[in-house]
């Protein structure tokens, strides 16, 4: 089996738990529910809590925009960023980049494209979700979903609250404030973009220098025949 196919499968079953997972929560959970907070077992580091993003991953939005247009142009990169990025994984397989470096960005890709999906059609196959039981949201309602096409909002679930406690009271304006480390709330899609950028930071210079060499064998080759 080529990289390219490895590739291909390796991004669709992340996409498969992805969805899987936001489509339960979008229609088993209310926003700001933790399915974990009446358990006795010591996972409160480990929690589910929905959250809805409309922007990029954590929260990020873009401020100085009108919401509509700026979640369009957010769009529409991540259309142009998943074209760009399967393009070049397709012209790293072929020049026979190490299935490390393959597998990075496949995990980039995977996760552009997970988060894409809930842009692109959430708005349309969903209700609106709320802040209460009786407002969880439904997958294709009667009367339409809660936005338009490239509208939709990004669901966040994975929250791991490591560390709970309060600032210590000498410390300037945070003094006796509760302290909550890792806030952030995130899911599979921007996972798998974080492993992969990591990958690549990590083990970069021996990738590089892999295709490096590969691209050379190629050219010796081409002159030789020629």
């Amino acid at each position: 089996m080529s990289n390219f196919k490895k590739s291909i499968i390796i991004v669709i079953i992340i996409l498969i738990l992805d969805q899987v997972l936001k489509i339960w929560i979008k229609t088993h959970m209310f926003i700001g529910e933790n399915s974990f907070e009446d358990w006795e077992w010591g996972f409160k580091q480990a929690q589910l809590y929905f959250i809805e993003n409309k922007g990029m991953a954590f929260g990020w939005v873009l401020p100085f925009l009108s919401p509509e247009l700026g979640k369009t142009l957010l769009s529409i990169f991540r259309l142009l960023a998943i074209a760009a990025i399967t393009w070049y994984i397709f012209k790293m397989c072929k020049n026979k980049a190490p299935f490390g470096y393959i597998l990075s960005l496949s995990f980039i890709l995977a996760g552009a494209t997970g988060n894409m999906i809930d842009s692109a059609f959430y708005g349309l196959i969903f209700s609106e979700s709320g802040r209460t039981s009786v407002d969880i949201a439904e997958l294709f309602p009667k009367g339409g979903g809660y936005g338009k096409f490239l509208q939709g909002e990004v669901v966040d679930m994975l929250y791991f609250p490591m560390i709970e406690g309060n600032y210590p009271s000498w410390i300037p304006y945070k003094g006796g404030d509760k302290l909550i480390f890792f806030r952030p709330i995130f899911n599979i899609a921007d996972s798998f973009v974080t492993i992969g950028v990591a990958m690549i930071l990590i083990f970069g210079r021996r990738f590089f220098k892999k295709i490096e060499e590969n691209e050379a064998k190629l050219i010796k080759t081409e002159n030789e025949s020629n």
